[in-house]
């Protein structure tokens, strides 16, 4: 005689298949990470057809990892998938990637903020020493731009270890949708990191001050949001266009009553 108590063992694991099935694999993450990295460098540059055949091959995976990794793409805002045609590289407005930077610069400052009320003394201290690479770098002139972006990134980075774990979430969030190639060539060719406002976040670190902190990195972002949008303007990037003026019809004249 069969148990009824059979069933639910057997559908369980059923369950837990259908379920990994949703979840996006490692493999899927490795792959959007990579597209990722490929638009923001501007190696796929917006209106881009990304054809699943072509993602297969170059990555080595299958069809459904690859819609996974469209999917995640999509969700972090540089995908647009159009039903019937595909997955196409989105086309990021001037607006949105203002508003992202200025999100950054909230996020950044709550960062400072705890790490000067939390961190342990010897953290601190190893912060700071970061910081003071990141002033030699600067100055010797022999390290790049995006290095240089990710040395500030790396000290931001430990400063957010100390945040919740939602601020860490959204700090992750909106790093991911941030396009960093716009970052590197606005530095590159204006006037380079901010070393005074990097040298008051230093400062506030140091005297374990939340309000000079949060201030200065900030000042930091804003700085990096200014050379963006300078860029972008400048070359024309994500700039909305207007649709074209409308004639005004010439006025009917009434006919008169006989």
């Amino acid at each position: 005689m069969t148990s009824r108590s059979a069933k639910p063992e057997s559908a369980a694991p059923a369950n837990a298949s259908r379920r990994a099935e949703r979840a996006p694999s490692s493999r899927a993450t490795e792959v959007a990470s990579a597209v990722r990295r490929q638009i923001q460098d501007g190696v796929l540059p917006p209106g881009e057809w990304l054809r699943e055949p072509r993602i297969c091959a170059e990555f080595g995976v299958g069809r459904a990892i690859a819609r996974s990794a469209l999917r995640i793409l999509a969700d972090d805002g540089l995908v647009r998938i159009e039903e019937n045609r595909g997955a196409f590289v989105a086309a990021t407005t001037a607006q949105e990637v203002f508003d992202l930077y200025e999100l950054r610069a909230g996020l950044y400052g709550v960062a400072a903020r705890f790490a000067c009320a939390s961190t342990p003394e010897v953290f601190m201290v190893d912060t700071l020493k970061l910081a003071d690479l990141l002033f030699e770098d600067t100055e010797s002139g022999k390290v790049s731009p995006e290095d240089l972006v990710r040395q500030s990134e790396a000290i931001f980075s430990r400063l957010a270890s100390f945040a919740s774990l939602d601020t860490q979430r959204m700090i992750e969030e909106v790093r991911r949708k941030t396009r960093w190639h716009y970052s590197y060539i606005g530095l590159a060719e204006g006037s380079g990191p901010p070393i005074d406002h990097w040298r008051a976040l230093r400062a506030g670190l140091a005297a374990r001050d939340p309000a000079m902190a949060a201030e200065a990195a900030r000042a930091i972002v804003h700085h990096t949001q200014n050379e963006v949008m300078r860029l972008m303007i400048s070359r024309g990037v994500g700039l909305r266009k207007l649709p074209p003026p409308v004639e005004a019809r010439p006025a009917q004249k009434r006919r008169s009553a006989s």
